[in-house]
């Protein structure tokens, strides 16, 4: 990895501790229907991230020979990080690192929720792809991608028990409208 790649993963992690330290739920929120599940989450990201990049330094497995590629890597890896924060932004208020209802939570449909339930995992998701892609090496890629998409797949199935609590039909009726987290597909 160059130093304009270690330079955004840098700017990523960052961005990702700021968000676990300032954007937890306030004392006036529903709590504990997380189920621990950021904690879980934490630590798969960790394992992910370190062994993916550790398995790639030591090992040689790529799945492309051309160094184009890793260009396009790099820009999946920016484009993730920069529209998860751009759904968080939009979010606004309603957004929290860990699962939880604000005292006037309103159901988001529109924007990019128009078209996934789960925006924010669907852009950490790109931007885990493109850090796979930048480190040409399949069995890292496996590493970084399978654990966390499994993750988020078991903090969605939380968060929708919970939004489907709060918002009930109305919750029920959107996710008959839309996909989890890849446009008309899933």
């Amino acid at each position: 990895m160059n130093t304009i790649t270690n330079s955004i993963l840098v700017l990523w992690g960052l961005s990702e501790i700021y968000l676990l330290l300032r954007m937890r739920s306030g004392s006036a929120d529903a709590k504990g229907k997380d189920q621990k599940s950021l904690s879980r989450l934490w630590l798969v990201i960790g394992f992910s991230i370190f062994f993916g990049i550790f398995v790639a330094k030591a090992t040689v497995f790529p799945f492309y020979q051309r160094d184009g590629i890793q260009l396009l890597g790099l820009a999946f890896l920016i484009l993730g990080v920069v529209l998860r924060l751009m759904v968080i932004n939009d979010l606004g208020k309603y957004f929290t690192v860990d699962v939880t209802i604000r005292e006037d939570h309103q159901l988001k449909t529109n924007g990019f929720y128009k078209y996934v339930r789960h925006p924010s995992y669907s852009f950490s998701l790109l931007t885990f792809l493109g850090l796979a892609i930048v480190l040409n090496n399949y069995i890292s890629a496996i590493i970084l991608v399978v654990p966390v998409f499994l993750m988020f797949l078991n903090r969605i199935k939380i968060e929708e028990q919970v939004l489907t609590e709060q918002f009930g039909k109305q919750y029920t009726d959107y996710m008959k409208k839309t996909k989890r987290l890849i446009p008309f597909i899933y």
